[in-house]
């Protein structure tokens, strides 16, 4: 498995790349605001809202799809772990 952590902003940031197979990753949001995930376009009123300090969220990504997350205001630090599939 490979970890990440990545910084979310206001604009819509990529959590997880797009890859030529399906895998099931995880996402933890580490601090107190809320992060909303979705595609490129994601804003915090038609993202998946995730809540803070709860377990990892474990989702499904497609073959060749994306993730990205979005916050309404400041940074949040969110926390990415995927397969190491090389």
């Amino acid at each position: 498995m490979r970890s990440a952590s990545v910084s979310v902003g206001t604009t819509a940031t990529l959590l997880i790349a797009a890859d030529d197979i399906a895998r099931t990753v995880y996402v933890h949001v580490v601090g107190n605001s809320i992060v909303y995930l979705g595609n490129s376009t994601v804003t915090t009123s038609t993202g998946l809202a995730t809540e803070k300090h709860t377990a990892p969220i474990a989702l499904f990504v497609p073959q060749r799809e994306t993730i990205y997350a979005i916050v309404a205001a400041g940074t949040e630090d969110v926390r990415i772990l995927t397969p190491n599939v090389d």
